[in-house]
């Protein structure tokens, strides 16, 4: 191979390296801007396909198209009535400005670190701004009240901005703030919200007090509930006891009326009956009022005596 040729193919790998090298590709996610010694140079590049560069003395800068996340850190901050909080908050931003947004910021790095510092103070502003009862609720609707214990709910304050409105307030200033830096703010949230360690422990010991007071209540009442039914139960059955030994009484008066009434038909109807009646009765003493130890002495006008004599004969 000769010198000439060497040259040539040398510089035909050269023009096809800058020729690659001075092509670049964006897709629908993409945007970018061509810096030349780390300035820019001409407009953003937002549309997707091939762009053009000088090679080697211009680089290529790109940046995201799509929804960005930003995720804040949980932060105590003050309420209006002095009630200290957690507050963990998030957002989504998006570049629509590239070339703007790499003369301020540079990179996406940059960029939720600038965030980090406007949605953090904005957040701060509108928290201590606001009482925590516009901050946990969006509305005024009437809480529903499935228990009568629960009916201190009704009575809730009402509120006069919401949380609904501050998060619109945060996203309204924050955007305020990121008007020069090619960014847009698209929506903010807060994410959770709770009470720092102190104040949380007392807000759970009150919670459990106000439980135990309604267990108390709940016990009180059903205690008196349950003397009431055993109050009822014993007069009933008292009641039904009375009733019964009256009843038994009756029937017992209407049977003996009645044996008295047989007994004395039979004693004055016929003299042998009347004999045998007596004979019984005397009898019915006897095993009544005798065993194998016992000794009596009868006189002799006794009207066992006679029967016994009687039965000797």
């Amino acid at each position: 191979m000769n010198t000439r040729s060497t040259l040539s193919l040398i510089t035909a790998v050269v023009l096809l390296t800058l020729a690659f090298t001075s092509i670049f590709v964006l897709d629908e996610t993409q945007q970018a801007i061509v810096t030349q010694f780390g300035k820019p140079v001409g407009q953003a590049r937002t549309e997707p396909g091939l762009h053009y560069k000088i090679p080697i003395i211009q680089k290529v800068q790109f940046f995201d198209k799509r929804y960005l996340e930003w995720d804040g850190d949980a932060n105590q901050v003050p309420t209006k009535d002095k009630k200290f909080i957690f507050v963990d908050t998030y957002a989504r931003w998006q570049i629509t400005n590239p070339l703007q947004f790499f003369i301020r910021l540079r990179d996406e790095r940059s960029g939720q670190s600038r965030l980090d510092d406007i949605l953090d103070g904005e957040t701060r502003n509108a928290i201590a701004s606001h009482e925590l009862l516009d901050i946990v609720r969006s509305s005024n609707r009437k809480p529903e009240v499935a228990e009568e214990y629960m009916e201190d709910l009704e009575n809730l304050d009402n509120i006069t901005v919401g949380r609904d409105k501050i998060e619109a307030l945060v996203l309204k200033r924050a955007n305020e703030r990121t008007a020069d830096l090619g960014v847009q703010i698209l929506d903010f949230r807060f994410k959770r919200m709770n009470y720092v360690d102190e104040v949380r422990d007392r807000v759970y010991d009150r919670m459990k007090s106000e439980r135990n007071r309604i267990a108390d209540q709940f016990r009180s009442e059903g205690q008196g509930e349950a003397s009431k039914i055993q109050g009822n139960k014993e007069r009933d059955l008292a009641k039904i006891q009375s009733e019964a030994t009256r009843e038994a009484e009756m029937i017992q008066g209407r049977a003996d009326a009645q044996a008295t009434s047989i007994y004395a038909g039979a004693y004055n109807k016929n003299t042998q009956a009347r004999e045998l009646y007596s004979f019984l009765r005397s009898m019915e003493a006897l095993e009544k009022s005798f065993d194998g130890k016992t000794s009596i002495i009868l006189s002799t006008d006794s009207e066992l005596y006679r029967y016994l004599k009687k039965g000797n004969q």
